[in-house]
């Protein structure tokens, strides 16, 4: 069996996750979202589908022919194969019937898979089942990483910090945003990351989530930003780096400084038993001092793990922000940008594990 983690390891995460769903109430869940998939099963597949009663043995759904490449890489072997998404539905419909759950879980997440489609097709399938939401229950669960999963990011953390060097010794004047992006994933692929997400944004216009454009060229005077997505064993760590071309002054110059002050005064605030929320509130303090707190985004950090952001994102979901810091958790930031249209965007982001003593592990530094 291929599977990257121990099979003790992945069957605790089972059964811990069937005693949530039984206090709560839940016959079964059927999780279709690929990062919930592999956290379960131990290896990353299209489609992903699999039914996880709250007592018994998980069932997984693959295409016909897939079953026995499927098998070297889980261990989870009770299978069922299908011929066409409207095959899968229909077998996953019959095996709740005859199974008669009642309440079945389903994961409204934030990534590919967690279609309205899908979602909508079930209800129409299982007329009598009462679908709820197990995000909260999933990313309960996933937010504090084990020993395995901490070393799968530090892994992906040294891939992350060798490629961005490299990257940023190529910039030069003339260069497009999609060659720059091309040869980070060279590197990114060839250092051993599976499935890595590159940003590249050069000013004047700033883009908070900056998929690249193959006509803006690097030139003199602008912010030149590079955000790096990296997974190994499918576990991410992020960072990002930005570079002014010239030498920065006036404008540019306030503008690094603060997110340098920023970045030192969330590694020193971000600890164990600490609110998101209290440390945003340090941070617009020094925006405020540069005279930079209109241009920045709100929120600082996020999770990662099995997704490049992963609750808590505290720039994305308000409700993220009251979440308290905790031992094991993995966190990036600033992952916040500051946006100043004429420059382009600044960001200085890194992934930290939170340790049991209370200090923060740098795992991207350069």
């Amino acid at each position: 069996m291929k599977t990257r983690f121990p099979r003790e390891i992945l069957e605790k995460r089972l059964r811990r996750f069937q005693e949530k769903l039984s206090e709560n109430n839940i016959d079964a869940a059927m999780i279709r979202t690929l990062s919930s998939f592999i956290y379960f099963t131990g290896t990353k597949w299209l489609r992903p589908a699999i039914l996880i009663p709250a007592d018994g043995e998980p069932t997984l759904f693959v295409a016909r022919g897939e079953e026995e490449g499927i098998k070297e890489r889980t261990w989870i072997h009770n299978i069922v194969t299908f011929t066409d998404g409207g095959d899968l539905m229909a077998k996953v419909s019959s095996t709740i019937r005859n199974n008669n759950y009642r309440v079945v879980g389903l994961e409204y997440g934030i990534e590919r898979d967690a279609y309205i489609i899908f979602f909508e097709m079930f209800k129409r399938l299982n007329p009598k089942t009462k679908v709820v939401d197990i995000s909260n229950i999933l990313y309960t669960m996933r937010m504090i990483k084990d020993e395995y999963e901490l070393n799968a990011i530090r892994m992906a953390g040294k891939i992350a910090s060798k490629a961005i060097n490299e990257i940023i010794d190529i910039i030069k004047p003339g260069l497009t945003e999609t060659e720059i992006a091309g040869e980070a994933y060279r590197l990114l692929y060839k250092y051993g990351s599976e499935e890595p997400l590159v940003y590249v944004n050069v000013g004047p216009h700033p883009r908070v989530h900056a998929e690249p454009f193959r006509d803006v060229k690097v030139r003199e005077g602008v912010f030149v930003n590079i955000v790096l997505g990296v997974d190994y064993n499918r576990y991410y760590a992020n960072i990002a780096r930005t570079i002014y071309v010239g030498e920065p002054k006036g404008t540019a110059k306030k503008a690094l400084d603060c997110m340098n002050e920023v970045y030192r005064t969330a590694i020193e605030k971000t600890k164990p038993g600490t609110r998101f929320i209290s440390v945003i509130k340090e941070l617009d303090n020094i925006y405020r001092k540069y005279g930079m707190l209109e241009y920045r985004v709100v929120g600082y950090a996020h999770s990662v793990g099995l997704q490049i952001e992963e609750p808590p994102i505290t720039t994305i979901l308000p409700k993220d922000r009251f979440v308290e810091v905790k031992p094991n958790m993995a966190l990036a930031f600033i992952h916040a940008p500051i946006l100043i249209e004429g420059l382009g965007q600044i960001k200085h982001e890194d992934t930290f594990i939170v340790r049991e003593d209370g200090s923060l592990e740098n795992i991207t530094q350069t």
